[in-house]
């Protein structure tokens, strides 16, 4: 099943980004022919084509198909992006599909990768959610400073947790997580996180949790903690 992608919506009408214009002159779609739209909030529609050329995509919506409501807690996880962008881009992925809401780059002390291009990254998420069937599009915040963000999420209500290898271990993620709560997981880098920026993100109500016995790689690390959210919650 081909799968499109709309975010401007006006009325019944969809318009399509340049990159869905070539997806659709690729595989060969023409005025009149049907299609399979997500908007990335909820929403998937069957839609007919009005108008397609090299610069312009329309189409008018003749059924929506479903209409999905959020679900009842919100995923923020916060990841430090490993120095090996194909790692990252491999978590962004998989967190896609097992189940994420919102996604923040940080940089730590310890990072071995200080800049990120967001446009690429937006890419990954939207193929994902394409791929996987979703109908919610990730939203991908900016290289934030750990600090930053951690002083941002001030008045965040729900549940803060930073994952870091400590000794003796924190309790595990799903022994500190209630089902149903709004959370936010802070994911460090390769080096961990220095024990001043721990230090500082207990400081702000962030709780120290632990992601099992095995050491994981930052982006195995991220999808643990997605995954423990996502079957906590069932």
């Amino acid at each position: 099943m081909n799968i499109f992608f709309a975010s401007n919506i006006v009325g019944d009408v969809l318009e399509f980004d340049e990159e869905e214009i070539r997806h659709l002159q690729v595989l060969r779609y023409s005025r009149e022919d049907q299609i399979q739209v997500v908007d990335g909030k909820g929403n998937w529609y069957v839609a007919e084509l009005v108008e397609l050329s090299k610069k312009r995509a329309l189409a008018r919506v003749v059924e929506r198909i479903s209409s999905t409501q959020r679900k009842p807690y919100h995923l923020h996880l916060a990841i430090a992006p490993t120095k090996n962008i194909d790692r990252l881009e491999w978590f962004l992925e998989k967190a896609t599909e097992i189940g994420v809401d919102e996604i923040t780059p940080i940089l730590c002390r310890n990072s071995e990768r200080t800049q990120v291009r967001l446009d690429r990254l937006e890419k990954i998420l939207l193929s994902a959610m394409k791929q996987s069937l979703k109908v919610f599009l990730p939203k991908l915040n900016p290289l934030t400073p750990l600090k930053t963000f951690i002083q941002e999420q001030e008045k965040f209500v729900g549940q803060k947790c930073i994952a870091w290898i400590s000794d003796p271990p924190g309790k595990l993620l799903q022994q500190t997580y209630n089902s149903g709560q709004n959370v936010i997981v802070v994911i460090g880098p390769e080096g961990d996180f220095a024990p001043d920026e721990v230090e500082l993100a207990v400081q702000h109500q962030f709780v120290p949790v632990s992601l099992g016995q095995s050491r994981l790689r930052t982006e195995t690390a991220g999808v643990v903690a997605v995954h423990t959210i996502e079957l906590i919650n069932g």
